[in-house]
């Protein structure tokens, strides 16, 4: 066991960085992030930031030196920093499943090897390889970058061979993966931790909506027939288990007429995942610590039903939001990212809602939405038609 005054490291410095960075330090360990950004979320909280290049050999060396075990923020660090830093110190997760997630092409075919079923696929190099691929899927689809995709970005959906060439070209002409397009009636996740003894802790089943690529809300539990649930369980605990997997892992299902279909996997903290800080006995974040540090893995118990709420840059445009909606909620949390310049699609934070029944979480979720979401001209206007209407 890597037990409480070591040190233990961290490749990535956005929010999932800083949310593992105050978890290890209240745990008391000390904590280096390597993250190229100077002003990085994670690194501006750390007991060491190195501003450097992932793939710096140098600052991979410090890391080392520094650390008794390291672990990642995001997939798309390289591979080879990962099989650096693995050939003197523990890192969790392993090279082999972060390698996977980082490629969709892999990760497809990975799945497709462990049994499960995923949304009818093509492989696309090359220009003809697209023109005959949407052609086999029947016409609309999505295509997606086969790397450095995450919130909607790097994929589109097409309805013709021109707008799937046009995509194509706007991703670079890089192999990209092209997904039918598939009606499905819900999205749900599964985020558990696993030792390196094989145990493993898996949160109830979590429930998610997306906008435009990027994921609103999630619901814990999920409202999903008892079957469908452990169904996810049962295919998440197989992934986790083929991978050997150490740490934290989430993946992500479309739930199909009935039927089970595996999205995407992600090897470390997940954004449905953050219900668990307020929600559960133990939350994501202290999982992966103790998954890295070879503690026993805490209980994922659900506490109450909770529903949580992402809060994105177009908030802040061009005010910050109303926190005093949030913050006059007494069964609210509020989690702000310690991001320096609010963006369009960018996330902040996220708020939490507790409650005695699911349905009342979500409902305290929405009528604090509904508050917070309003812009500052709009209560200026909806104020003077108040005091119109009393003249």
């Amino acid at each position: 066991m890597i037990l409480p005054g070591a040190t233990v490291g961290v490749l990535g410095g956005g929010q999932l960085g800083r949310m593992f960075a105050v978890t290890a330090q209240r745990m008391g360990y000390r904590v280096v992030v390597l993250d190229p950004d100077p002003d990085s979320p994670a690194g501006r909280i750390a007991d060491v930031h190195l501003a450097a290049d992932y793939a710096d050999r140098q600052a991979l060396d410090e890391l080392a030196r520094q650390c008794a075990a390291v672990t990642v923020e995001f997939e798309n660090v390289p591979a080879s920093s990962l099989e650096f830093l693995a050939r003197v110190r523990p890192v969790r997760p392993g090279v082999a499943a972060v390698a996977i997630a980082q490629d969709r092409v892999r990760e497809k075919r990975f799945l497709a090897e462990c049994g499960l079923a995923v949304v009818p696929f093509s492989v696309v190099l090359d220009s003809d390889g697209l023109s005959e691929a949407l052609v086999h899927l029947g016409g609309s689809a999505v295509l997606k970058r086969a790397r450095l995709g995450y919130d909607g970005k790097g994929q589109a959906r097409v309805r013709s061979l021109a707008e799937a060439l046009a995509a194509f070209e706007s991703f670079g002409s890089e192999p990209c993966v092209l997904e039918k397009l598939t009606v499905f009636q819900k999205e749900i996740s599964v985020v558990l931790a696993r030792g390196a003894d094989g145990a493993t802790a898996v949160y109830p089943v979590i429930e998610n909506r997306h906008r435009g690529g990027i994921l609103d809300t999630s619901l814990i539990p999920a409202r999903t027939p008892s079957a469908v649930a452990q169904a996810a369980v049962d295919a998440a605990n197989r992934i986790a288990g083929v991978l050997d997997y150490v740490g934290v892992l989430a993946v992500e299902f479309f739930v199909s007429n009935g039927e089970l279909l595996v999205n995407e996997i992600a090897p470390r903290p997940h954004n449905s995942g953050h219900v668990t800080l307020d929600a559960c006995i133990t939350s994501q974040f202290e999982q992966q610590v103790r998954a890295l540090c070879g503690l026993p893995l805490g209980d994922p118990a659900l506490l109450c039903p909770a529903a949580m709420t992402n809060l994105l840059g177009d908030l802040w445009i061009p005010h910050a939001p109303r926190w005093d909606a949030i913050l006059n909620e007494p069964r609210a949390k509020l989690h702000l990212y310690g991001k320096r310049a609010a963006r369009s699609g960018r996330k902040m934070g996220h708020f939490t809602c507790l409650g005695d029944t699911l349905d009342d979480a979500r409902a305290r979720a929405l009528r604090v939405r509904r508050v917070v979401t309003r812009k500052p001209m709009a209560l200026w206007r909806q104020r003077l038609a108040g005091e119109a209407a009393h003249k």
